[in-house]
């Protein structure tokens, strides 16, 4: 028999998003965000799908929050919508019913015993800020401390962990660089300015935390790349440090205060928009790192490619989004950030296979795929605990099927299934191998 055995104090959460679940992007006083608009946008997201709907759970939170304690969840990251909090984005004016609807989620979520995991942004900027320039000006930056009091204000210590921003890799360089996620902009030189000012507006958010006197650990979220080389060849070698340095390092370093690295400023002579002291304020101290993994690429030597790389195929059974299953990137990953973090409590903040499951004639939805992957990893977990790697909890991504940005609803990454047309939630096995798990039971 394999167990897979995890400390007591393990924290066991589900994450969503909020424009990927909310809907009711009409409502409560809410303005547009960058994806409402980059939706709009011919062949911008698959068959011209959008959140306005989603999963509806701006009415339904009680009932999906009612199912994760059935399951056994510990803790619910979700994330606090900009647009329902300051809808002008920078001109200080709060919208009283965007915050009560996040204050009632959070009483929802205390009643059942379940931590409020607040990310306070996931890529929902006010459209009225990309309007003056987006992340690629300071700013948004500044923009983005003033509503990060605000939250802080409001939420204070009802909020047990707050993270800070997710995913500054696809903020700055999905939505500026490549053009594949809103605002939709190909241009790195805006790009690299997209990754500074995302950089300090966290650091901003975090030194405003400070100062507040707030308690509850604060963090941020990565989605680290840190490709493996394709062959042993020197070449191929630095190419995957070239990589890892652009994708992840510009983010993690600055704020464990390693600054930017050499590679990025003197080598590759990327400009970034760094002022006095910007560095001083983007290394606040934080409590956590959050990580989002789902697979690892190898990567080679290329001579055409802008920064003298490229991804090479992987042999792995992959998902429906073509993600390679690694769960010993994950090993190589984590490590990795443990060595250059000085050992920071990090907790998996999203992990998930994206499969296209469906009920069958008995209503139950057996999606064994997602399982296998998802227990090679919580393998990879508790063995890097054993070896001494800070890892404090885990988050499945996603809690629900949901709006999957540019694939529209064409993506299913969640362990309980929705019916878009009816919104009916039918948990999957995925789920129940979560409640198993949670409650000490996930051996097979």
């Amino acid at each position: 028999m394999h167990k897979l055995d995890f400390p007591k104090d393990f924290l066991w959460g589900t994450a969503t998003a909020s424009y990927q679940v909310e809907g009711a992007a009409h409502e409560g006083g809410r303005s547009d965000s960058i994806w409402d608009i980059f939706s709009r946008k011919p062949g911008a997201v698959y068959g011209g799908e959008n959140g306005e709907i989603a999963c509806d759970q701006y009415h339904r939170y009680k009932e999906d929050i009612a199912l994760m304690a059935e399951l056994g969840f510990k803790s619910y990251r979700f994330s606090i919508a900009w647009p329902r909090i300051i809808p002008g984005g920078d001109d200080g004016k709060v919208n009283k019913e965007g915050v009560a609807f996040y204050k009632d989620l959070i009483k929802e979520l205390h009643a059942y015993n379940i931590k409020a995991t607040a990310t306070i942004y996931h890529w929902d900027l006010p459209q009225s800020l990309e309007d003056k320039g987006g992340w690629a000006e300071r700013r948004t930056a500044e923009a983005f401390a003033e509503y990060a009091k605000v939250c802080f204000a409001e939420f204070g210590d009802t909020v047990d962990q707050w993270i800070t921003i997710n995913e500054p890799f696809c903020v700055a360089y999905l939505g500026y660089a490549f053009g594949v996620h809103a605002p939709g902009i190909c241009d790195i030189g805006k790009a690299v300015r997209a990754v500074h000012h995302v950089n300090l507006a966290h650091g901003l958010a975090v030194k405003a935390y400070r100062a507040a006197g707030l308690k509850a650990p604060i963090g941020i979220t990565w989605n680290p790349n840190t490709p493996r080389p394709a062959t042993d060849r020197e070449a191929d070698k630095q190419a995957a440090l070239v990589a890892r340095a652009v994708e992840t390092e510009v983010f993690m370093l600055p704020i464990l205060g390693k600054g930017y690295p050499d590679l990025v400023l003197k080598e590759l002579k990327l400009p970034v928009p760094i002022q006095d002291g910007d560095l001083d304020s983007i290394s606040q101290k934080i409590d956590f790192i959050g990580v989002n993994y789902y697979n690892e690429q190898p990567v080679a030597f290329d001579p055409n490619g802008q920064f003298k790389y490229g991804a090479k195929p992987s042999w792995q059974n992959t998902s429906d989004m073509g993600w390679p299953t690694v769960p010993g990137g994950l090993a190589r990953q984590l490590l990795w950030i443990s060595g250059i973090s000085g050992g920071l409590p990090i907790y998996i903040t999203e992990n998930g296979f994206a499969s296209d499951d469906k009920p069958d004639e008995n209503g139950r939805v057996h999606d064994i795929e997602r399982i296998k992957y998802v227990r090679r990893h919580l393998e990879v977990c508790a063995g890097l605990i054993k070896q001494g790697v800070n890892l404090k909890g885990y988050y499945a991504w996603s809690f629900m099927d949901n709006f999957e940005w540019a694939y529209g609803y064409t993506r299913r990454f969640g362990i309980v299934h929705v019916d878009y047309v009816t919104q009916k939630r039918t948990p999957k096995d995925s789920a129940y191998f979560f409640r198993d798990v949670i409650a000490g039971f996930g051996e097979w």
